[in-house]
């Protein structure tokens, strides 16, 4: 009797434990990864020479509307300035764009750019594209 009730609950863990296997033939679901564009925006030659206070806030005030038209319509993802580094990096892009010659395209309308005080290194970074990745436009605010 104790020799059948031991078989019994010895076969019914090793049922348990088969049961709860995986099925290592079952195909492995990866992370759905999109590429983007990296764009590190870095000081400049021009930065030092244009000093006129009114010529600056013109440029960055232009600056900051071509971030916003860019995120409008789509490409632009996230942005936003480094703190003091030991390098020359001001801010960074993070771009939707098909190529690295459509993200240089739109890097190159940033008046902060066409004006020197920026130059910039792109590289291709990979993201889930969900929440602020999503491809497509977001809703304007009203």
């Amino acid at each position: 009797m104790k020799r059948s009730l031991l078989l019994l609950m010895l076969l019914m863990i090793l049922c348990q434990v088969s049961f709860g296997q995986k099925d290592s033939t079952a195909k492995k679901t990866e992370p759905a990864l999109k590429q983007f564009w990296l764009v590190i925006l870095k000081t400049g030659p021009m930065d030092k020479t244009i000093t006129d206070t009114a010529q600056r806030n013109k440029i960055f005030a232009g600056h900051f509307a071509n971030m916003e038209r860019l995120y409008y319509e789509g490409i632009l993802k996230a942005a936003g300035p480094f703190g003091k580094n030991e390098y020359t990096w001001r801010g960074l892009f993070i771009m939707d764009c098909a190529t690295k010659e459509e993200a240089e395209s739109n890097v190159k309308t940033d008046p902060s750019v066409a004006a020197g005080i920026f130059i910039y290194d792109i590289a291709p970074w990979w993201g889930e594209p969900s929440g602020s990745f999503k491809p497509g436009k977001p809703e304007k605010k009203e």
